[in-house]
C-alpha cells in the first residue's frame, strides 16, 4: 500500500531489512553476478537471470553452485519460499 499522506519510513523499512538478514543474501546474488561476468561477460546473459542451485532462502550460497537461468523460471511465483522446506 502506498504512503500517501505521509512519507515513506526509509529508515524503518532499513532496520526491518537487516533484522531479517537480507543483506547478507544480496552480497550472495551480487557476488554471483561478478564472477559469472568476469569469466564469460555480461553479454552472456543478456536478458537472464542467476539462479543458485540451493536457493538462498533456503540456506544456500554460492558455493553451492549457480546457473544462467530465464527470468520467469529463476523468479518465485508466490514468495520467495512458495514451498515449505522438506523436514529432514
Amino acid at each position: 500500500m502506498p504512503y500517501v499522506n505521509k512519507p515513506r519510513p526509509y529508515a524503518k523499512e532499513y532496520q526491518q531489512q537487516k533484522a531479517r538478514g537480507e543483506g547478507a543474501a544480496r552480497l550472495e546474488r551480487q557476488r554471483a553476478r561478478a564472477a559469472f561476468d568476469k569469466k564469460n561477460g555480461k553479454a552472456a546473459r543478456a536478458g537472464k537471470d542467476i539462479g543458485h542451485k540451493k536457493p538462498l532462502a533456503r540456506g544456500g550460497s554460492n558455493s553451492d553452485g549457480y546457473r544462467v537461468e530465464n527470468r520467469s523460471k529463476n523468479r518465485a511465483k508466490g514468495g520467495a519460499l512458495s514451498k515449505p522446506p522438506k523436514k529432514k
